[in-house]
């Protein structure tokens, strides 16, 4: 065990944030924590790391463990490069470094005066180059480069100073810093929250190799399902409950320990009822009296059972209903976009058609953000046309909107500026759709967390109906639960949507369509996020085998001359025999054969790929998607289809592996 938590208990403001925690961390462990905002989460990884201290409660650590936990300590300001300051992880290695130094010039020395070298000063050299070598300095270069590339962080960028970056790249260079140090433990709040798609694949392998345990604050359902061996809860009111395994395990024990206290609540309500009319019925009763005062006694002495209520995950936020657009919502016609000497775009075109779901994707900087504001009118091209179809409303809703956000005014009062008469019956009815109860619209901007900043930066770009609803990074800030519910919203929404997002579940719960961004090309894929995936991994394969080398040109016939030179025994070695040849013919056979068989299911992989990119346009359908009854068929359908797909991707891999195989056979 490498850290033994125990009955840990803190308390802020009169509120306990948990009670009684107690978790202990194994090598390979990867805890989830998860809880609304605001329950006490990142609280819990402090006081882990030492930064904070609990009301009760010890953390223990085993001897010598190394607990690296993700900080944001870099000052902005800084003007050495990034490579620079995440190679300060590895400056444990200068000091063996310049010891090495130290000893090859005294062995040099001794050298040049003829003098033998004295073996104390051979076995220190050779105890210091071993050292130096298990601990990765003769590597330590390319693992910097690496780790960083991994992040995001081109030749060029890792060259760039520090003061150049946002916040968030800044964050990641912490990031780097913590994987190089290579801790025994990994606290991570939110890792995620700072990388695109690319960086998230990178960040996954290498928590999936991480040889030590991590405890890490997510909202992210896929890395939770993919990586976590147990969730710990902090529900928000007081209670931390540890689940084994992934997080759709966890759903599931979550559900089904309410359930069992729920029964054990009706149980104890029934009894609880019946004392009480007891003691009510008999109380007064001369004969019965010494009954009921033994059942008041019973009564205060019961520990009443407790169900945290689940009004917040039943609450459903509600987008007004918008009008009937045109078909064509919005269609961008050779567009080009520069920042001074940056050119984003030299020439794109895109298409958006009512009622589709179009998922940006991309690596950061590759200009997601700038196509999405060119779609929502909020940037202006320097080349094209932008043409919105008949009858278009756009909302647009961007990161910045919360800092636009008056941190003095009410949630309703935030609401009121954008309002217009007739809107204003309706506001407190309109953010209660948005979870905000009565009581919740007379808070301060200020003191709200991001999330719900979030909700009210959402609740004031829709207070209006509009058709087309362009949003980035809508998920940020926002816990599952909240995720879950704008999840809800958007799917009935009947408009057309264009987002961009880094949570894969979100991604893959709404997209029909996925638009790979990678600076200045734009890729169209229908389907999800998984289903472009898979796509894109497909391609890969085949271009894998596309540049196998093909078969060795066969050798040059050779002249009279050339036999005359090869006699006896030789020549016969040298020579083919009947078996041979029969079994090279036998073996050209076999390879022909898969290679037809290869090609044949590549075809039919098309062809299955087609009909379900025909499955994903009617699903997109306003008219089919207000039908549930031909929308769940459809969905069985579509789900067959993918999974018949998914077999002929594995037959696609094991007869290219045996087509190889052959293929070096024939070399």
């Amino acid at each position: 065990m490498l850290i033994r938590i125990q009955d840990l208990a803190k308390h802020i403001a009169g509120r306990t944030l948990f009670a009684d925690a107690s978790l202990g961390l194994g090598r390979r462990d990867r805890v989830g924590l998860v809880g609304p905002n605001g329950a006490g989460k990142s609280t819990l990884l402090r006081i882990v790391a030492g930064d904070d201290v609990a009301d009760h409660g010890e953390v223990h650590f085993a001897r010598g463990v190394r607990v690296g936990m993700l900080r944001q300590e870099i000052d902005p300001q800084q003007t050495h490069s990034v490579q620079q300051e995440a190679g300060r992880a590895l400056s444990h290695l200068d000091a063996l470094e310049r010891e090495m130094r130290d000893l090859e010039a005294q062995m040099e020395a001794a050298g040049a005066k003829g003098e033998t070298l004295s073996t104390s000063l051979a076995e220190r050299y050779d105890q210091i180059s071993t050292r130096f070598a298990h601990a990765g300095g003769y590597e330590r270069e390319a693992r910097v480069a690496s780790v960083l590339a991994g992040l995001g962080f081109d030749e060029e960028a890792r060259l760039r100073p520090l003061s150049s970056f946002s916040g968030g790249w800044l964050m990641r260079v912490e990031l780097a810093k913590l994987f190089l140090s290579s801790p025994d433990v990994l606290l991570l709040d939110e890792p995620t929250n700072h990388l695109d798609l690319p960086a998230i694949q990178w960040f996954e392998e290498t928590i999936a190799d991480f040889d030590g345990a991590v405890m890490i604050v997510s909202h992210d359902r896929t890395f939770l399902r993919r990586h976590a061996t147990r969730v710990a809860e902090v529900d928000g009111t007081g209670r931390f409950t540890v689940y084994e395994g992934n997080y759709d395990r966890y759903l599931v024990q979550r559900r089904e320990m309410r359930e069992h206290l729920l029964a054990r609540k009706q149980n104890q309500d029934r009894e609880i009822a019946q004392m009480e009319r007891f003691v009510e019925r008999f109380r007064a009763k001369a004969t019965k009296a010494r009954q009921a005062q033994s059942r008041i006694k019973a009564l205060a002495r019961i520990e009443r059972i407790e169900v945290a209520s689940e009004s917040e995950r039943r609450m459903r936020m509600k987008i007004p209903a918008p009008p009937r657009s045109g078909e064509v919502v919005m269609n961008l016609i050779d567009i080009h976009k520069r920042y001074g000497d940056n050119t984003v775009y030299d020439g794109v075109d895109l298409m958006i058609r009512r009622g589709e779901r179009v998922a940006l994707a991309g690596p950061n900087g590759a200009g997601k953000s700038t196509l999405l504001r060119i779609i929502a009118g909020a940037l202006e091209i320097d080349g094209g046309e932008r043409v919105p179809g008949h009858n278009v409303e756009v909302a647009f809703f961007a990161q910045h909107q919360l800092e636009s956000l008056h941190p003095d005014a009410t949630v309703l009062q935030e609401l009121e500026r954008d309002a217009q008469t007739d809107d204003v019956p309706r506001l407190r009815g309109h953010l209660g759709a948005f979870l905000f109860s009565a009581d919740d619209v007379d808070k301060k901007i200020g003191v709200l967390s991001g999330g719900e900043k979030a909700r009210v930066a959402l609740a004031r770009m829709l207070l209006r109906p509009a058709n087309l609803l362009v949003l980035d990074e809508p998920t940020n800030h926002l816990d599952i639960v909240s995720r879950e519910v704008l999840e809800e919203a958007l799917a009935g929404f009947a408009g057309t949507l264009v987002f961009v997002s880094h949570d894969r579940a979100f991604i893959n719960a709404l997209a029909t369509r996925v638009v790979d961004v990678n600076h200045g090309k734009l890729d169209d894929n229908l389907g999800n996020y998984d289903d472009f995936l898979a796509r894109r991994a497909a391609q890969a394969a085949r271009t894998a085998t596309e540049d196998v080398p093909s078969e060795a040109a066969p050798a040059p016939a050779k002249t009279p001359a050339d036999d005359g030179k090869q006699k006896g025994s030789a020549a016969a070695a040298d020579k083919p025999n009947k078996a041979e040849r029969a079994a090279m013919r036998t073996r050209k056979k076999s390879h022909d054969r898969v290679a037809r068989k290869l090609e044949k299911i590549e075809a039919e992989i098309a062809s299955e790929e087609e009909k379900l990119q025909a499955f994903s346009w009617k699903l997109s359908d306003p008219e089919i998607a207000s039908d549930a009854v031909r929308l769940q068929e459809l969905d069985a359908e579509r789900a067959a289809l993918q999974e018949t797909i998914d077999d002929l991707y594995r037959d696609w891999e094991r007869t290219s592996d045996e087509l190889a195989a052959l293929r070096d056979g024939l070399s």
